[in-house]
């Protein structure tokens, strides 16, 4: 982005979020979604963003390859240009990275850190670097319906009300090999 494009996206940014910053730098975003990072990407034209979604803290999206830079013949340097497509009722995790030419399918969700280098199918749960499927929305969503609800929460301040339906166990430890 050019310094004064840059400046106005950092003051729209502070002053009325980063979903109306991104919207005004070019990113197209649907209704009824929750936009917590900077989408506006150096070709915010390229990234678009279905309704009620969600693009959690962090989350960086790739619309170019900036390795072309490296190459240079008798022709000049390289230039890699992709979109980046989120569909509709989607979750991007905190930092999740998403890199030029991926589509995310509606309906899908993308694990926190995750790095989705290929183009994610439609109802799909994926996690990891590089992100693989590892599950369904469906059967991800069964498990989410056996969490405490609003109503389980019991307590006066919001601390109390966390510690009353926290998990106190952790997790089991990882396995070698």
């Amino acid at each position: 982005m050019a310094d004064w494009k840059f400046l106005r996206y950092r003051l729209l940014k502070m002053l009325k979020g980063d979903e109306f910053a991104s919207r005004d730098a070019g990113v197209t975003i649907g209704v009824g979604c929750r936009i917590y990072s900077n989408l506006a990407a150096s070709e915010p034209w390229l990234v678009s963003v279905g309704d009620r979604t969600t693009v959690s803290v962090g989350v960086t999206v790739l619309t170019h390859d900036g390795t072309g830079w490296l190459y240079s013949d008798d022709r000049g340097r390289r230039y890699r240009y992709a979109p980046v497509a989120i569909g509709d009722d989607c979750f991007i995790g905190a930092r999740a990275i998403l890199m030029p030419g991926v589509r995310i399918g509606s309906g899908s969700i993308v694990g926190a850190g995750s790095v989705v280098t290929k183009s994610v199918p439609p109802g799909s749960v994926v996690a990891g670097n590089p992100a693989r499927i590892v599950a369904s929305r469906d059967d991800l969503m069964g498990r989410v319906a056996e969490w405490p609800t609003e109503a389980d929460k019991r307590g006066s301040t919001y601390h109390e009300k966390v510690d009353s339906v926290r998990e106190t166990q952790f997790r089991p430890e990882m396995r070698r090999g």
